[in-house]
């Protein structure tokens, strides 16, 4: 077989697989990771199931065209039998059964470290929506994880000198691939950009599976972004397939699957009985799940959403999605994982901080209550918060037994929008917070702290959508105005002033806030709504 080399001046040359060119300089380090052997396994995986993930993107273009044409969602008629029927997912390994708190972030040397120290149970490493997918993140961070594993990672703050290193005992790791719908540009296979998932994936599989299991754990996955039950499918095949390559036991890949699209909300017996022996559990991604009710019910006026920090889990929609994933979760035998508390202490304002940690305590007593059998925290100063609330509750390992066979959930209750208005204050909101994060994204920051909140791109894209479904539908804010694209653009340049006022003209023209005015812009402008910005903002990294 043909064997490429390639040459760069700038970076070490990579002894690749037929049909694999990677298009970027690589530092020599990043051999210990692109071996001939990992990149193998990824082209594999790519060239086996490239169609099969193919297909099912054009299958979401389906569903959209069939909702923009006045369509509707609805439990599958053709699925019924899977949900009445009685069957559960596999077992759940020892050091998964208890995840009352999960702390997630993106796979930089220090918060992995930061984050497998903290007090929490499980850390979901994140190769998605808080990590801006630069080439440097992605390979750097597969080479944190695998020296995370193997107990070598350390890290010396470049000013201040800490060293910073593992402790005794660390959470349990999950490892969060990017989604279908994004590719890694930088690596073809065959003349092809290689999916971002099966790059993520296969790369960290390939090189820690074998370590993960002697040390007593396994591959553990949460799995972003799946519209329907064969998406789920196609990972579930991946895993067989990928167990088998390794010479793995099938069902040793674990995987969640975060519940955020309001299309995998109607599908999650389904989508738990395709990852049946691999499947721990679903998550209330509950940011994209927001952002996916705008995207897809788009050309339905009556589906305009008022101001998003209105729209909290109490409202009916959210509420009714979240209980009936707990309902079904425990009918499977799997975990019902809460939502993320993006709140971060505020060490500088007594009274912000207090009201802050208030909505974290308010928000896990709601699932804890509702039965959720743990939840997600962005900050370690919330993790024992959270942790209290649940254990006021119940027991420390979970509460599959709590059935909640009195929930009763159908599609009107899912579509459900909720009531309240639309204000100039939070039309500022989406466009202040939209500037910033995607301005740090460009940067190589998916992680971004913005007033009292950790963010990642969910929130971009909530307030990218938002706005454009108030212009496409000519909403009005609450003192009568209608939001047309004149007074977006007004407000628009407003904000960018005030953002350039606040952080100085230098530290304006040091970054990257042109590029994220002018491309927020274009996407809200545009006659269609993009899939997802960071699509469109990943040809700026």
């Amino acid at each position: 077989m043909k064997t490429n080399i390639t040459t760069d001046t700038e970076g070490v040359s990579l002894d690749l697989p037929e049909g694999v060119t990677i298009r970027v300089a690589c530092p020599a380090v990043y051999a210990r990771i692109l071996t001939r052997e990992a990149l193998s396994f990824v082209a594999d995986l790519e060239r086996q199931f490239r169609s099969r993930r193919s297909a099912l993107l054009a299958a979401r273009t389906d569903v959209q065209a069939r909702l923009d044409d006045g369509g509707t969602l609805d439990f599958l008629a053709e699925t019924c039998a899977i949900r009445e029927a009685d069957w559960c997912v596999g077992e759940i390994p020892d050091d998964l059964r208890d995840r009352t708190v999960e702390i997630t972030g993106p796979v930089d040397r220090k918060m992995i470290i930061n984050a497998l120290n903290s007090s929490a149970n499980v850390f979901m490493a994140d190769f998605e929506d808080s990590n801006s997918p630069t080439w440097g993140n992605t390979i750097e961070g597969q080479i944190n994880l695998r020296d995370a594993i193997r107990r070598e990672v350390d890290f010396q703050h470049p000013e201040s000198g800490k060293m910073y290193r593992l402790a005794e005992k660390t959470a349990t790791l999950m490892v969060r691939p990017r989604g279908w719908h994004l590719s890694e540009k930088h690596v073809e296979i065959d003349s092809e950009p290689v999916s971002a998932g099966l790059f993520d994936f296969g790369l960290f599989l390939f090189h820690n599976a074998g370590e993960l299991i002697r040390r007593g754990s396994g591959p553990y996955f949460y799995l972003p972004k799946l519209e329907s039950h064969l998406e789920a499918r196609l990972w579930n095949d991946v895993f067989l397939r990928s167990q088998q390559r390794l010479g793995i036991a099938p069902g040793t890949i674990k995987a969640t699957v975060l519940i955020e699209t309001i299309t995998a909300a109607f599908q999650m017996d389904e989508i738990l009985y395709e990852l049946q022996e691999h499947s721990v559990g679903l998550n209330c991604g509950r940011w994209d799940y927001i952002f996916s009710f705008i995207k897809r019910f788009r050309s339905h006026r009556g589906f305009v959403l008022p101001d998003r920090g209105s729209v909290g889990m109490d409202r009916h929609f959210l509420r009714s999605y979240s209980q009936l994933l707990i309902q079904t979760c425990h009918r499977r035998g799997a975990h019902a994982m809460g939502g993320m508390a993006a709140q971060i202490p505020l060490k500088d304002d007594s009274v912000r901080n207090g009201q802050a940690m208030a909505k974290v305590h308010a928000d896990k007593r709601r699932e804890a209550n509702d039965g959720h059998d743990g939840t997600w925290v962005a900050h370690p100063g919330l993790i024992e918060i959270a942790r209290a609330e649940f254990e006021k509750v119940r027991p420390a390992h979970g509460r599959l037994a709590i059935m909640r066979k009195d929930v009763s959930v159908d599609a009107t209750d899912l579509l459900a929008v909720p009531a309240g208005e639309i204000t100039e204050a939070g039309l500022r909101l989406n466009l202040n917070v939209g500037i910033l994060y995607l301005e740090a994204w460009l940067r190589g920051s998916g992680c971004v702290p913005i007033h009292g909140l950790m963010e990642d791109a969910a929130t971009a894209e909530i307030s990218r959508t938002q706005v454009w479904q108030w212009i496409r539908h000519g909403a009005q804010l609450d003192d009568g105005r209608l939001i047309d694209l004149d007074l977006f653009r007004e407000t628009l340049t407003e904000e960018v002033l005030a953002i350039r006022t606040e952080i100085g003209d230098r530290r304006y023209a040091n970054g990257k806030f042109d590029r994220a005015h002018e491309l927020f812009q274009q996407l809200i402008e545009g006659d269609e709504l993009p899939e997802f910005l960071t699509i469109a903002a990943y040809q700026s990294i």
